[in-house]
């Protein structure tokens, strides 16, 4: 879901600094057997001159072997002018301690959910709303913001800070953000329907997905989008607008008449005319791999731009990839094209699965799946609550199609 109502989206941040519902964190205790290594990298923090938001992300990965007990995200945005703009982390958390006035607020911590504690190998990905508060800016504005993860149980603090500069410019441009998601399912199809079926081992059949969209203020042509796969997984077939290295383990597609629109322009659901899509490619973990968190996954996309004098904006998608799913959410932000994920590989036992067999009822069709599919970015306004938060964690389902394998390209 991407915001669509700008005034709704400055009613939230209104909401957030007016609410009294936020409290002081107390000093969190570490937990036997929890001991780990959280980093942090913030990206996407560039909007363009005619957008009124977008959506920075705060990726806290765990490097080390252990699931914190706790951690907390706290900002510090004491040089930012809160009558022009705000900067907001959303974290699902409706006791965030907010420190400074409510006009002029100076930092603010927030609980991350325990369901949304990042295992090891695993991304969570914590978005920080960037907001016009007024209804243009006469010049642009820029400001530090500080991001902090904070937990007992981490055991090196020196990847836990990162400083950016938050810009609000007045460049316009294309602006494609890419996430990516955690590849921890094993999976089965039947019937064109998809089952998750249980961990993911050595030899099993799975699916990483990817979300791409538009958070410029000028509309694509269409994308190009590499893919490089951890080591000891390939690509199990081949899709006919990629090339594929001999390994099968590193992909190039190139998408030329796949346009995506700002998100601000993608104001009716079910049409072709939209601000990104989800992807998937089909994985072949191998049989031979250990047990543990493969990391190294890459996802890199690049915008092409329309030829000059032709309006991208009044144009629809002609002809769908099978592999994306349309949502309704030169590059003016590089820092959020590209993405690294791991694939989470269990140790033998438990369920698992491959191509075929599942059940009959459930799931979501192999082609054809339009609507009801907005993952890997999860956003809301929560106006009425008081607050806006949302964790938009790395979801862990996959989606797989079988197929003639093609020939490489």
């Amino acid at each position: 879901m991407i915001f669509r109502n700008r005034p709704l989206v400055r009613l939230g941040a209104a909401a957030l600094l007016a609410t009294g519902a936020f409290t002081v964190l107390g000093t969190p205790a570490q937990a036997a057997g929890t001991e780990t290594d959280l980093s942090l990298d913030v990206v996407g923090t560039r909007v363009a001159d005619k957008a009124s938001y977008k959506v920075g992300f705060a990726k806290v990965t765990n490097k080390g072997e252990n699931t914190p007990s706790e951690l907390s995200v706290r900002a510090e945005f004491s040089k930012v002018d809160w009558t022009k703009v705000g900067v907001i982390p959303a974290v699902d958390d409706p006791e965030c301690a907010l420190e400074g006035s409510n006009e002029q607020p100076t930092a603010i911590t927030c609980a991350v959910p325990t369901a949304e504690l990042p295992g090891a190998g695993e991304t969570l990905d914590v978005p920080v709303f960037l907001i016009k508060l007024v209804d243009s800016l006469d010049e642009a504005y820029s400001a530090p913001v500080s991001l902090t993860i904070i937990s007992a149980d981490d055991t090196d603090k020196s990847n836990n800070t990162k400083t950016v500069t938050v810009e609000f410019t007045k460049e316009s441009g294309a602006d494609l953000t890419v996430l990516a998601d955690d590849v921890k399912n094993a999976v089965t199809v039947k019937n064109g329907k998809i089952q998750a079926t249980g961990d993911l081992h050595a030899g099993d059949t799975a699916q990483l997905i990817y979300t791409v969209w538009n958070q410029g203020d000028l509309a694509t042509a269409g994308l190009t989008v590499k893919v490089k796969l951890p080591k000891g997984v390939t690509f199990t077939e081949l899709e006919p607008e990629c090339g594929y290295k001999a390994d099968r383990a590193e992909l190039l597609c190139t998408y030329a008449n796949l346009p995506f629109v700002p998100q601000e322009q993608d104001m009716k659901d079910g049409d072709n005319v939209t601000a990104g899509g989800r992807f998937y490619h089909l994985l072949t973990v191998g049989k031979d791999v250990e047990a543990g968190a493969l990391t190294g996954g890459t996802v890199e996309v690049e915008p092409i731009m329309p030829a000059k004098g032709v309006t991208a904006q009044s144009t629809e998608i002609k002809n769908v990839p099978e592999n994306m799913t349309p949502v309704n959410g030169d590059d003016l932000d590089a820092s959020d094209n590209s993405d690294g994920y791991a694939v989470l590989v269990a140790a033998a036992g438990g369920s698992g699965g491959g191509i075929g067999g599942g059940d009959d009822d459930g799931g979501l069709p192999v082609t054809g799946a339009k609507a009801g599919l907005l993952g890997g970015v999860g956003l809301a306004v929560l106006a009425a609550g008081g607050a806006m938060f949302l964790v938009a964690r790395r979801r862990r389902v996959v989606l797989v199609t079988p197929g003639d394998e093609k020939p490489t390209v």
